[in-house]
C-alpha cells in the first residue's frame, strides 16, 4: 500500500521528493514504490459569491442592495475561477490529478503537507474534503523548515491529522468572518458611494491607523515655550545641562529670572556610578521584528521582505517564516546544537546556551523564532537581496548564541545646582565587544565628559525657544509594531527606537499577552498581504520606509464614517479574540460566526437609513438654477446637469455630515431644521440651520 504526500505549492513538492530520493515524475505527481507526491497551487478553492446562495441571486447580473447582507447557513467552496467566471482549467486538471490519487485502492493514508500554519491546514483539507470518496487515514506533514534533514525527521514522525482540528477550525473560522465582512459592507459600501471600497476586517483599522495619523499631523498647531539650557566647558570637554522646567512664551522674562538664579549658584557633582555590566545580546528574530530592520536599513518593503524570507524558507536556508515569536522550543535544543556546530566550523565563535531568555514554549504559538537551518548557502547561489536577508536572521543567531559577552562600562554622574535641580548623566562604554560584532547595538547613550564627585561644573543657563512636535507619520517599524499591540499603553515604545526592547531578557509579556489572546490587528501570515493591498488598492503609500494616507483612503474612511460603519481596532480585536476562542477550543465556529454576522447587522442597521445618508445617485431635490435634478454624487450633492451648472451642496459642512432629508428640506423649502454639531475651523462646536440663498448655502444662527 502507499502514502499519498499532497504538498500546498509546487516548490514544496520537489524538496519533500528530494529528500525521499528516487522518484520519478510524472504528470502533476512524483512517484516511487512507497510514495506518490502531489501539489496544489496553493489555494485551489474559494469561497462561492453571494449569488450562488438560494435566495441572493441578482436580477441585474450586478451587485445589488437587495440581496445582502448575506448570511449562508453553510459556506460553499468552489474551485478558483479565471477572468472569464469559469475554473481555471489548471487548476481543475491538479485538483482531477489529485482526486484521481487519493481515491486509488492501492492508497491507505494521505499525508497533509500543507504549509505549517492554519492557511496550509485549510488549503489541503479543502482539497481532501472535496476529492476523497471515501474514509481514508490522513495524516500531518509538520516542517518547521524545508531541509532533507527535517523532511526525512517529520516523516518518520507523522501525527493523526485530527491533532490540528483547532488549528484548522480557527482557520475555517477566519475565512469564514473575513467573507462575511469583506463581501457584505464592500458591496454595501460601494453601492452607496458609487466608488468601490474594500471594506475589510483588517485593511480598515490599518488604514485608519495611517488616516488618524496623518489627520494628527495635518491639524497639529505648534506650541512655543521656553526651556533652560547650559552648555559649558568643563577641563576641556563640553557639559551640556538641560533643565526639566519649562515656560509658556509669554513667560519669558520668568525663564531668564530662574536662569539667573541657577547661573549665581554651585554646580557640584554629587555622586558618580561606574560598574561593569554585561548586555545581553538581542532576542532572536519574528517575522514582524526582522521586516522593522530591513525596513529600516534597507528601506525594504513587508512585500519584497516576506518575499525573499519566503524564498530561502523555500531553498532550505531559514526556517518557516511566518512566526510571531522571538523564541525557540525546548524540543529544539538538540537541533540548534547540531546547526551551531556547522556554524562554527565556519569560524563563528558560537556555543550552545540552555537559557529562559533563549527556549521558552510559553512564549511560542506555533512556530519558534526565524533561525539559519543545517543548509548553510553557498555566497554564489543567492542574489544580493537574499543575501542582505539571510546574513540578517544568521547574524542574529550568531550573536544570539556568541561565546563572548559583551562588556560595557555603564556610568551615572549626578550634578547639583545649588538647591534647585539635580541633573543626571547616564552613559555607556562598550569595553569588550562580543556579540556587537556581528549584531550592531545602538545606543543612544551619550559619552560622558571626564567628571568625578566634588568636581565644580561651569554653567551658563539661557533660555531656548523649543516648539512642540507633531507625531511622526507611520513607518514600517511603527506600524508593525501598533498592530502588533494596539492597546499598548506606553505609545512611546511604539513610536520610538524600540531596540532596547528587543535585547535578551527585557519584558514583553504585554506583547506575547496580546498575541496570544488575538488582540494583533492581523496576524503575521496576513498583515503582509493586507498592507499591500492597501498600497495596491491606493489607499496608503510607501515611500522608503514611510507610510502617509492617499485620498481614495481618506475616501474610505470618511465615507464609512459618513455610513457610521465603525471598523475600528476595538471591532476587529473582539473578533481576532473570539478567533482565539475556537483555536483553543473554547468556541465553536458557528458561535465565532454569529459575533461577525451581529457586528455586520449592527452596521447596516446604523447606515440603512437611507433618509440619513441616501445612496449614491439619489435624487434629492430640483436645482434652485436650471431645475434639474440634484443626486447624491461622491463628494457632493450636485446637479445632474454638471457640464452646464455648477451647483453643489457638500456632503460634510463644518465636519458635520449632511443627511439626504437635510438636503430635500433644504432643497424644498430653502431652510433646513436646526442642525446640531457643526464644528468652527478653530475646533468650537455650534448649531445652526442651513438656508439657501440663490446658489449659495449659508448658516442661520438665529
Amino acid at each position: 500500500m502507499m502514502d499519498v504526500i499532497i504538498a500546498e505549492k509546487p516548490s514544496l513538492a520537489r524538496n519533500i521528493v528530494g529528500a525521499i530520493g528516487n522518484m520519478k515524475r510524472n504528470d502533476g505527481y512524483y512517484s516511487n514504490d512507497n510514495y506518490l507526491v502531489t501539489y496544489a497551487f496553493g489555494h485551489l478553492f474559494t469561497l462561492a459569491d453571494i449569488e450562488d446562495y438560494p435566495g441572493h441571486e441578482s436580477k441585474s447580473g450586478k451587485w445589488e442592495m437587495d440581496n445582502i447582507p448575506c448570511f449562508p447557513e453553510s459556506f460553499k467552496f468552489n474551485l478558483k475561477m479565471g477572468a472569464d467566471k469559469k475554473v481555471d482549467p489548471g487548476i481543475l486538471k491538479q485538483f482531477n490529478i489529485i482526486s484521481s490519487l487519493v481515491n486509488r485502492d492501492d492508497v491507505d493514508c494521505i499525508i497533509n503537507a500543507g504549509d505549517a500554519d492554519r492557511e496550509g491546514e485549510v488549503i489541503v483539507r479543502l482539497i481532501i474534503n472535496n476529492s476523497l470518496k471515501s474514509e481514508k487515514k490522513t495524516v500531518r506533514l509538520w516542517l518547521p523548515d524545508q531541509t532533507p534533514e527535517t523532511i526525512n525527521q517529520a516523516l518518520k514522525d507523522l501525527k493523526d491529522d485530527g491533532e490540528y482540528n483547532n488549528l484548522a477550525n480557527e482557520g475555517f473560522a477566519r475565512t469564514y468572518i473575513d467573507w462575511l465582512y469583506g463581501v457584505n459592507l464592500t458591496r454595501y459600501a460601494t453601492l452607496k458611494t458609487g466608488t468601490l471600497l474594500r471594506v475589510g476586517r483588517v485593511i480598515v483599522p490599518i488604514v485608519k491607523a495611517i488616516y488618524d495619523r496623518d489627520m494628527a499631523i495635518n491639524n497639529f498647531v505648534p506650541d512655543i515655550y521656553y526651556g533652560m539650557i547650559s552648555s559649558e566647558e568643563t577641563n576641556g570637554e563640553i557639559v551640556e545641562l538641560n533643565s526639566k522646567e519649562k515656560f509658556e512664551k509669554k513667560d519669558n522674562n520668568k525663564c531668564i529670572d530662574l536662569c539667573n538664579k541657577y547661573n549665581m549658584c554651585d554646580a557640584i557633582v554629587i555622586d558618580k556610578k561606574v560598574k561593569k555590566e554585561v548586555l545581553n545580546p538581542p532576542k532572536l528574530y519574528s517575522l514582524t521584528k526582522v521586516q522593522n530592520f530591513l525596513g529600516k536599513k534597507y528601506k525594504m518593503s513587508m512585500e519584497k521582505s516576506l518575499s525573499l524570507i519566503q524564498g530561502l524558507y523555500e531553498k532550505g536556508y531559514l526556517t518557516y517564516p511566518r512566526t510571531n515569536s522571538e523564541y525557540l522550543a525546548t524540543a529544539e535544543k538538540d537541533k540548534m546544537k547540531t546547526i551551531l556546530n556547522n556554524i562554527s566550523k565556519l569560524g563563528y565563535p558560537v556555543k550552545f546556551k540552555d537559557k529562559k531568555t533563549i527556549f521558552d514554549d510559553s512564549k511560542i504559538e506555533s512556530h519558534s523564532a526565524l533561525t539559519p537551518t543545517y543548509k548553510i548557502p553557498n555566497p554564489s547561489s543567492l542574489d544580493e537581496n537574499e543575501m542582505i536577508v539571510y546574513q540578517t536572521v544568521f547574524k542574529r543567531f550568531v550573536a544570539v548564541f556568541c561565546d563572548e559577552d559583551c562588556q560595557i562600562e555603564k556610568t551615572e554622574i549626578k550634578i547639583k545646582v545649588g538647591e534647585y535641580e539635580e541633573f543626571i548623566l547616564k552613559g555607556n562604554i562598550i569595553m569588550v565587544p562580543g556579540w556587537t560584532k556581528f549584531d550592531l547595538y545602538n545606543s543612544k547613550d551619550k559619552i560622558l565628559p571626564n567628571l568625578n564627585v566634588g568636581d565644580k561644573v561651569n554653567i551658563k543657563f539661557v533660555p531656548k525657544e523649543k516648539e512642540t512636535t507633531p507625531p511622526k507619520h507611520y513607518t514600517i517599524e511603527t506600524l508593525n509594531n501598533y498592530l502588533k499591540n494596539p492597546f499598548k499603553e506606553d505609545k512611546k515604545k511604539i513610536d520610538d527606537d524600540t531596540e532596547q526592547d528587543d535585547l535578551e531578557g527585557s519584558d514583553d509579556r504585554d506583547d506575547y499577552k496580546a498575541i496570544f489572546e488575538g488582540l494583533e490587528l492581523g496576524t503575521e501570515a496576513t498583515r503582509t498581504g493586507i498592507i499591500d493591498n492597501a498600497r495596491k488598492s491606493k489607499y496608503i503609500d510607501l515611500n522608503k520606509d514611510v507610510y502617509t494616507i492617499l485620498p481614495d483612503g481618506i475616501f474610505l474612511i470618511e465615507s464609512l464614517n459618513q455610513m457610521e460603519i465603525s471598523m475600528d481596532k476595538y471591532k476587529t480585536s473582539e473578533l481576532g479574540k473570539a478567533l482565539k476562542s475556537v483555536y483553543h477550543d473554547e468556541m465553536t465556529i458557528d458561535d465565532s460566526v454569529v459575533l461577525a454576522e451581529k457586528e455586520i447587522q449592527e452596521a447596516f442597521a446604523k447606515s440603512g437609513d437611507d433618509a440619513s445618508t441616501g445612496m449614491f445617485g439619489d435624487v434629492v431635490g430640483k436645482c434652485p438654477l436650471c431645475g434639474a435634478d440634484v443626486k447624491k454624487g461622491k463628494y457632493s450633492y450636485g446637479c445632474s446637469n454638471y457640464k452646464e451648472c455648477k451647483f453643489r451642496i457638500g456632503l460634510v459642512i463644518c465636519k458635520h455630515i449632511i443627511s439626504k432629508n437635510d438636503v430635500v428640506k433644504l432643497l424644498s423649502t430653502g431652510s433646513t431644521d436646526l442642525i446640531e454639531g457643526f464644528t468652527s475651523k478653530n475646533g468650537k462646536l455650534f448649531n445652526a440651520k442651513l438656508e439657501l440663498e440663490k446658489e449659495n448655502v449659508k448658516f442661520n444662527f438665529k
